[in-house]
């Protein structure tokens, strides 16, 4: 009806005429006695239709656009791209514009969505060789148009994903053309490429694997051994996988870009998260400074074939703290999360990546074992009809045809010939197979050689039973496999993310001063925007604020522009969440009974905005002394008491270090019964809380005091650390649990100035081993104690105080008996800018470190002197042989 009425309407214009009746309107009675009273009542629902086509089209689309196959890992027009490159492939290079073109006979949605997963193909550097300019990962940078850069399949590709005798086909989209159901690939493709596609209702996200990693992989499922299996990203960075959860749905990893400290103002990006670029990464720290949540001065983007992004810190930036920022604030650091849908038995099926291995492997098995089948009957094809030209010709069968007149008598001739020597053939002899003989020419059978069809069998015969031999431990023969596909194309496949477990960055803590804090104390209001009250400190934008009345009420609170949280502020800082070394030192007078309480304590965490009371909470209560100690300081008091009759003692003093420190809500110790005038410091304390002890957890190569990795011991005050590298360097640190250290860490432990060390190492420029003994200087920057020659190596390097080296000889000098090296006698103790002494002039295979002595050898060995019978022996009195023994027993190797 819609379309006769507009048909209609398009005569009328056309039509002056009709103008003036166009207008009259038409009698409803004559409109319902035009229709058929059916159609004039029937009512069409629209929502049956809309369900079946939406779920034609999310079939579809899940199907046939952005989900890949378990088989062979390849979204349809990926597969449909390497099957018209094989059809193209003569060895050379094809324009892409040619390829792009010979896809469209089986890819019906475009040639853009065809150029752009070329493009991605490429890039992936696995199965399709590039040449020209196409584009850059790291930067973001596009490839050129495609009628100037050109592709063909590598030879990876073509070992691994093509054998049409073991595909399966099916007519192309328009019936003119077949094409592959799947391409037979032999190899973990889908989680060697990774894949990302968002169908309708759900989506796909599988993280490309290492290709050496999925061979072994491969390799220990088909032994029956445990494996794990782990994303490696192109554009390198560090990866935590605590939760990767196989891939599955509700994983997550968290990656981070690799940050370099040049020195103390200057840092460098060598490698990027996946899926970010240069440009990206830039944009996002640019943002993150231009909220204050960092702070940095300049940044440069020098990337070329390598990732490199150099940033220069604002003045008085710590390096270290910038790092975590960068981390905290910018897509330095992104989380990832998987989600391992394919395509299985034309449905979506969600699996963990252990399990796809397992499925791609299996589907490996049972191609290689479907080509050897192949492969055999060929054989026995060609064994058969070779064995029966052979007596065909040898016993001169091809005579008894001359006299026949017909083919069909040229065939039984022929067959009867035959007949004797059926027995000797292991299967029927066919009619094609007497055909086959006929076609024979005559100048074959006059130049026949007897021998050379015998060799020819025998080769047969030979490849046969290696074939049977071959099925017969196809698990054997797979695995073969995979390590002649690691030899071959494993080169270059190293890994390139880095896996490690991050340690959790506190935003508070790391996030630059952007604000500044004031107050109004005897209104009650504090924030950022109150710039003519009194100030405070510097702090961020995300800080909480703690706040102390007089009345001894406390509470947390955001900082914001202006807050109220109660009059007579006596204390207002930024607080840290579980900082136990913050110790408030308090006396208050009880409302109730009148006392004058003491107590310390520490707040650790507690409600944002929500009252606490640091008192008794009795009515009337106040704080007469407060004071907040960084360090757990504890000083001393003097208090006056308020003058009264009999009160002989007016004032006395208090040192706050005889009082132990305890829970928030401990109402305190008892100071006086006497009512309190004041309160005010004698004299400023020292810490209570001793040395800080601290942690070095390997695991993430951060500091922490919560007692996980190896112990360092306590520090205090000016208190260093000592970071030795593998590569022969060294620096000292603080105790900063914010401090980033080097990747290539040897040893971290607490400075001790007058430690000797002892090491060996070859020195790159003379090219002969040198033992050193040096004692280190206190140097914060990164100092080589090897020599400056970036080829010399590292090693050994102990610290016991007699150490021993036995040198074994090489090469021409293999035969020499080997050396041992007494350090202590060998050298004495110099610089460590030294070159030390050469160990020997011949050719060295190897150094290894033997049990050091107590004493050198010839040296006088005082005698030990008689104990005290009355005197006890402690673990105090121990502790020197004990630490020396310690010492005795570490090494150090590399």
């Amino acid at each position: 009806m819609l379309r006769e009425n507009s048909h209609t309407d398009q005569n009328d214009r056309e039509n002056p005429d009709l103008d003036e009746q166009k207008h009259i309107p038409v009698p409803e009675e004559q409109i319902n006695s035009a229709m058929p009273p059916d159609e004039l009542h029937k009512v069409i629902h629209l929502s049956g239709m809309y369900k079946d086509w939406f779920l034609d089209y999310a079939s579809y689309v899940i199907l046939e656009r952005a989900v890949p196959h378990i088989n062979d890992g390849l979204k349809p027009v990926q597969r449909r791209i390497l099957h018209a490159m094989k059809r193209l492939d003569d060895g050379r290079f094809n324009k892409v514009a040619n390829i792009i073109g010979h896809t469209m006979q089986f890819h019906p949605h475009g040639d853009a969505s065809i150029g752009e997963a070329l493009v991605q193909l490429g890039q992936k550097n696995l199965l399709v060789e590039t040449q020209g300019n196409w584009g850059n990962i790291l930067t973001g940078d596009g490839a050129a148009a495609p009628r100037y850069i050109e592709a063909r399949l590598s030879k990876f590709a073509l070992e691994v994903a093509f054998n049409p005798k073991t595909t399966e086909w099916k007519p192309s989209y328009d019936g003119r053309n077949k094409e592959p159901v799947t391409l037979p690939v032999k190899f973990p493709l889908l989680l060697a490429q990774g894949v990302e596609g968002i169908a309708v209702g759900l989506a796909s996200r599988i993280l490309p694997h290492n290709f050496n990693e999925l061979i072994d992989a491969a390799i220990n499922y088909l032994k029956g051994n445990d494996f794990d299996i782990y994303p490696d990203f192109p554009t390198g960075g560090l990866a935590d996988f605590s939760r990767y959860n196989d891939g599955s749905r509700g994983g997550l990893v968290r990656i981070r870009a690799k940050i370099e400290k040049v020195d103390k103002k200057n840092l460098t990006i060598t490698e990027i998260p996946y899926g970010k670029t240069t440009s990206s990464l830039i944009d996002s720290i640019i943002r993150a400074n231009d909220k204050g949540k960092i702070r940095i001065k300049k940044i440069d983007d020098n990337t070329a074939e390598q990732v490199e992004i150099l940033i220069q810190l604002a003045p008085g930036m710590s390096p270290d703290k910038t790092i975590d920022a960068l981390y905290a604030f910018t897509d330095c650091e992104i989380p990832v999360s998987p989600n391992c849908c394919v395509i299985e038995d034309y449905k979506p099926s969600f699996l963990g990546v252990s399990e796809v291995l397992k499925r791609n492997v299996d589907h490996t098995v049972n191609l290689l074992k479907k080509e050897l089948e192949i492969r055999l009957a060929e054989l026995q094809d060609e064994w058969h009809f070779s064995s029966l030209e052979k007596i065909f010709i040898e016993k001169r069968i091809y005579r008894d045809i001359e006299e026949c007149e017909t083919f069909e008598s040229i065939i039984e001739t022929i067959d009867q010939g035959l007949k004797p020597y059926r027995k000797l053939f292991k299967r029927d002899i066919t009619r094609d197979d007497i055909i086959g003989l006929t076609e024979i020419k005559i100048k074959r059978i006059s130049k026949y050689d007897s021998l050379k069809a015998d060799e020819h069998i025998k080769n047969i015969e030979v490849e046969i039973e290696e074939v049977k031999n071959h099925l017969a431990n196809i698990i054997q023969y797979t695995i073969n496999y995979f390590r002649q596909i690691r030899k071959k194309y494993g080169d270059g496949q190293e890994r390139q993310t880095e896996i490690r477990n991050f340690d959790t960055i506190v935003a508070t803590k790391v996030v630059a001063t952007n604000q500044k804090l004031y107050v109004n104390r005897r209104e009650g209001f504090f924030g950022t925007g109150l710039k003519k009250e009194e100030f405070i400190c510097d702090c961020s934008d995300i800080d909480d604020i703690i706040t102390f009345r007089k009345d001894g009420t406390y509470m947390v609170t955001k900082v914001e522009e202006k807050v109220f949280v109660g009059k007579d502020i006596i204390h207002i800082a930024v607080f840290k969440k579980n900082d136990s070394r913050t110790i408030y030192n308090i006396i208050y007078q009880d409302g109730k009974t009148g006392r004058a309480m003491m107590k310390r304590c520490a707040i650790t965490g507690i409600t944002r905005d929500r009252e606490y009371n640091i008192t008794k909470n009795n009515k009337n209560s106040k704080i007469i002394y407060f004071s907040a100690n960084p360090n757990g300081e504890a000083e001393v008091v003097k208090v006056f008491l308020k003058p009264k009759p009999r009160l002989r003692i007016q004032s006395f003093e208090m040192d706050f270090g005889d009082l132990a420190i305890k829970g928030r809500d401990a109402i305190g110790n008892t100071l006086t019964k006497h009512s309190v005038q004041k309160v005010v410091m004698k004299e400023k304390g020292v810490s209570t809380l001793g040395g800080r002890k601290i942690w070095f957890d390997e695991d993430v190569l951060r500091l922490n005091a919560d007692g996980r990795g190896k112990f360092l011991g306590e520090f205090i005050g000016h208190d260093k650390l000592l970071i030795i590298t593998r590569s022969g360097a060294y620096r000292l640190s603080t105790f900063d649990l914010e401090n980033h250290f080097e990747d290539d860490l040897l040893i971290i432990e607490k400075f001790r100035e007058g430690k000797v060390y002892s090491a060996v190492y070859l020195d790159a420029e003379q090219n002969y081993y040198y033992v050193k003994r040096f004692c280190l200087e206190p140097i914060e920057k990164l100092t080589s104690f090897i020599g400056d020659h970036p080829d010399s190596k590292l090693i050994k390097i102990t610290e016991v105080e007699y150490p021993r080296f036995e040198i074994k000889f090489g090469g021409k000098n293999k035969a020499k008996q080997p050396e041992i090296i007494e350090v202590a006698e060998f050298i004495g103790v110099k610089s460590y800018r030294a070159r030390g002494k050469r160990l020997t002039k011949y050719q060295v295979e190897l150094i290894q470190e033997l049990e050091p002595l107590t004493k050198p050898e010839g040296e006088e060995v005082e005698e030990p002197s008689v104990p005290d019978e009355n005197k006890d022996i402690s673990a105090e009195d121990d502790q020197p042989k004990i630490e020396q023994k310690k010492n005795s027993q570490m090494k150090l190797d590399l």
